[in-house]
C-alpha cells in the first residue's frame, strides 16, 4: 500500500541558490565591464576593483560587528560593487566611490538587517547619495579614449537631449551634429557612467539572464517600453528621439539589472507590470520635466519604496476566500 507523505510549503522545490544567483549575475555583468575597460582603460577596472573591494570589507566588517554570520560567500557585496561601479563616471575619484560603496552595503544593507532586508537597491542608494553629496564629480563624464590616458569632458547625450526644444523641429535638432550617431549609442562610443553606455553589452547580460530564467522579462520589456510610447509621443512620432532616449543614460543597465532585483521588486506578475509601469512612467517624467536629464535611479528607488503596497493590491487570495466584511454581514443575516 502506497503512502502518502504531507509536508509544509514550498512543494516545489528548485536547486538555484543565491551565490548562484548572483554568480550568474556577474557573469552577465561581464561583457559591460569588458566594453568600459575598452572604451574608457584600465581606470575602469580599477573603479570597479575599488566598489568591489569596499563593498566585501565594508560587509564582512559590519556582520562582525552586529555578531551576524559572515554572508561574503553569496557574492551579493561584489554584485552591488558591480552596479555601483557602472552608476559612475569613469574618472571620479576613487575614495568617494569607495565612500558610496561602504554606504550601499552598511546603511542601506546591513543596518536594515542584511540580505533580503533592505527595501531600496543597495546600488542605486549609494549612486544617489554620492549624486547629493558630491555632484560635481558625479556629473562630469569623460569621452571614450580607449587605452590613452588622457581625459577629455564631454556632454553625456541625455544632457544634449534635455536642451532640445521639443516644441520645434526636432528632426532638425537632432541631425545638428550635437549628438552621436544612434550606432555609436548602441555600441557605448559616448561618454557617460562607466557601465550603462554600451547598450549592446547590457542586452547581451540581460538576455543571458532571461535565459537562465533569473529574472523575468516581464519589468524589463515593460519599463523600456513604457519609456519608448511616451517619449514617442513627446518626440511627436520621432523613432530617432525616441532611441536616443532607450539607449541614452541608465535605462537598460536599471530595466535589466536593477528594477529587477528579488528584494526590491514585487513577485505577482500583476505586481511587476504596475512596477515597470510606475518606473517608466516617473523615469519619463524626470527627463521631460525635471532639471536632471536622467531619472533611473529616482524613479526605481520611488517604486522600490512602493512594492509593499502593490504586493499587498496584487497577492492572490487562497482558493476559497471571504472577505472580512462579507463574512461579518452573513454572521448578522443568520
Amino acid at each position: 500500500m502506497s503512502k502518502l507523505t504531507v509536508t509544509s510549503s514550498p512543494h516545489v522545490k528548485s536547486g538555484a541558490t543565491v551565490t548562484g544567483i548572483m554568480l550568474d549575475v556577474i557573469i552577465a555583468l561581464t561583457p559591460a565591464l569588458i566594453a568600459a575597460v575598452r572604451y574608457f582603460g584600465p581606470r575602469a577596472l580599477l573603479l570597479a576593483a575599488v566598489c568591489c573591494g569596499t563593498c566585501v570589507v565594508s560587509e564582512y566588517v559590519s556582520e562582525k560587528i552586529m555578531k551576524r554570520p559572515v554572508t561574503l560567500g553569496d557574492l551579493s557585496a561584489v554584485v552591488t560593487g558591480l552596479l555601483l561601479a557602472f552608476n559612475l563616471p569613469p574618472r571620479i575619484p576613487l575614495w568617494m566611490a569607495a565612500v558610496g560603496s561602504a554606504a550601499a552595503i552598511i546603511i542601506v544593507k546591513q543596518m536594515f538587517g542584511g540580505l533580503g532586508q533592505n527595501f531600496v537597491n543597495p546600488a542605486i542608494t549609494g549612486r544617489i547619495i554620492l549624486l547629493v553629496s558630491f555632484s560635481q564629480a558625479m556629473t562630469t563624464f569623460t569621452k571614450p579614449l580607449g587605452w590613452t590616458a588622457d581625459a577629455v569632458t564631454t556632454a553625456t547625450p541625455l544632457a544634449s537631449l534635455s536642451a532640445i526644444d521639443r516644441g520645434g523641429d526636432i528632426a532638425a535638432q537632432l541631425s545638428g551634429g550635437q549628438l552621436p550617431g544612434l550606432w555609436d549609442m548602441f555600441i557605448g562610443n559616448i561618454g557617460g557612467s562607466m557601465g550603462e553606455v554600451c547598450a549592446l553589452a547590457l542586452l547581451i547580460g540581460g538576455v543571458f539572464l532571461i535565459a537562465r530564467k533569473v529574472i523575468s522579462p516581464i519589468i524589463p520589456c515593460v519599463y523600456i517600453g513604457t519609456v519608448a510610447v511616451i517619449m514617442l509621443i513627446a518626440g511627436k512620432g520621432n523613432f530617432s528621439f525616441m532611441l536616443y532616449e532607450i539607449l541614452g543614460g541608465g535605462l537598460i543597465l536599471g530595466a535589466f539589472f536593477m528594477a529587477t532585483d528579488y528584494v526590491t521588486s514585487p513577485v505577482t506578475r500583476p505586481g511587476k507590470v504596475i512596477f515597470a509601469l510606475g518606473c517608466g512612467v516617473i523615469t519619463s517624467v524626470i527627463r521631460l520635466f525635471s532639471n536632471l536629464p536622467e531619472g533611473v535611479s529616482y524613479s526605481i528607488m520611488i517604486m522600490n519604496i512602493l512594492v509593499p503596497l502593490i504586493e499587498l493590491i496584487t497577492r492572490p487570495h487562497p482558493f476559497g476566500f471571504v472577505k472580512e466584511k462579507k463574512e461579518k454581514k452573513e454572521k448578522e443575516t443568520a
